[in-house]
Order: structure tokens, then sequence, then C-alpha cells
């Protein structure tokens, strides 16, 4: 199963990829963690984004794109893979349909958590209250959901059109929301388990 998740931050998108990495026995690649791993390692492409980060800039989508080709080529992501954090935009979406086409791995789904802005304000204030995590302030919680609407928006709207994107409510328990995921993807799951 290769697979993105998309959804606001706070959605759940970390919490139901972890359970979906268990369930379809791929891994879960964060952007994210790639990058920091990347750092921490030294790696050439790790130490090329250090420098733009100390910088205080953002570190280029081609940076990003040659971590993740590296960590698809890796023998655990051959059977498939959660994408989480990726792509944000339409020219990550392009550059990632060239890369998987390259790889002969094209997605077979794309899941959008679709959880309401103020339920999502609700959830990180509980978080930003037990720890303290400044990205959490429901302030920036805002402000980072007017971004991902505006930036994201399209990117679901690309999946829409290419038949791969799927809806799912993020909102109940942990098991409901699972349910419901794996019951969108459950064409998808029974044709990836046929390979």
């Amino acid at each position: 199963m290769r697979l993105v998740l998309l959804g606001a931050p706070g959605s759940g998108k970390g919490t139901q990829a972890a359970r979906l990495k268990v369930a379809l026995e791929v891994p879960h690649i964060s952007t994210g963690d790639l990058l920091r791993a990347a750092v921490a390692a030294g790696t050439p492409l790790g130490l090329k984004a250090k420098a733009v980060m100390e910088a205080g800039q953002l570190v280029s989508d081609a940076i990003v794109l040659g971590m993740l080709e590296q960590r698809l080529a890796q023998a655990d992501a051959q059977a498939g893979f959660i994408l989480d954090g990726y792509p944000r935009n339409l020219a990550q979406v392009q550059a990632l349909d060239d890369l998987l086409a390259r790889l002969g791995q094209p997605l077979e789904a794309v899941v959008k958590l679709k959880v309401p802005s103020e339920v999502i304000v609700g959830r990180t204030e509980l978080r930003f209250k037990a720890e303290g995590r400044a990205d959490d302030h429901p302030d920036t919680v805002r402000k980072r959901l007017a971004i991902y609407a505006e930036q994201t928006a399209p990117v679901a709207e690309y999946y829409a059109r290419a038949g791969t994107l799927r809806i799912v409510d993020g909102v109940g328990s942990l098991d409901e929301v699972f349910a419901r995921i794996l019951a969108a993807l459950s064409p998808a799951v029974a044709a990836s388990a046929l390979r």
C-alpha cells in the first residue's frame, strides 16, 4: 500500500499513521522526521539542510525530495509506505508524482482527515497546556490552519481529480477514526494485498 495522509496540524495524522504502519506492515515516513534524522546523522543532504536551517531559511523542496528518494529506495519501503507531511503544495505533488513514476511505485490512495478547525484548536490547546509546545498555542494553531488551508486545499483537489482521494471524518475516538480509514482504503488495501 502506497499512501499519503493529508490533514491539518492537529488532525491526528501522526497518531493514525502509527496505527496504519502496524496494520499495513509498511513504514510511516514523515518528512520532518527524515530531515531531523539526516541532520543528526550528518549525511550530505543533512549537512545541506542544517546549513540552510542555521541561516534561518526553509529547507528547499529539492533537499526534502532527495531525502525522500533515499528513504523510498530502502528495502522496507518496497512493499509500500505511508507519507505524512508531504506533499504540502502542488509543486511537491508534481515532484512526488515524478519520483514515484521513476521508482515504478505510483500512489494507491490519499486519505484526508477532515476535522473542523475549532476541534483542532481545542485538541492542540490541551496539548499546549500539558506539554507547553509553542506551536500548539491557540493563536499559532489558527495561523497554521490558515496556511494549511491555503496551500494544501489544492493538493486535495488534485488528488480528488486523480480519483485517489478519500475524505475521512477525523472526529471521534482513535478506534472510530482508524476504522473509518481502513473502510475508506479497503478496495486499495485488498488490491495491495494481492500483489
